[in-house]
């Protein structure tokens, strides 16, 4: 199964990445990058498997990229207490 088939599995995962980069030194502003890189990713590559993920790639597509930014620093917020820490 992959982490993008199930939200809380996704979220688990990006948790883990971000406990990842900040313990090696990652800035939040590189984090927010990359973050709002991974939105762009998702919207375009990434096919929407339910109503849910859906919804997220409507609000990004509707949003413009300041917008788009502050949905990717919203995310990284989201998952701050997520996976293994």
């Amino acid at each position: 199964m992959s982490v993008l088939d199930n939200f809380e599995s996704w979220k688990d995962f990006l948790g883990d990445r971000l406990h990842e980069a900040q313990g090696n030194g990652m800035s939040n502003k590189a984090i927010s990058e990359l973050a709002f890189d991974i939105g762009n990713y998702l919207s375009t590559e990434v096919q929407a498997k339910n109503d849910h993920e859906q919804i997220l790639r409507d609000l990004w597509n509707a949003a413009d990229e300041k917008e788009q930014h502050a949905i990717a620093n919203i995310m990284v917020k989201l998952v701050q207490n997520e996976g293994s820490k």
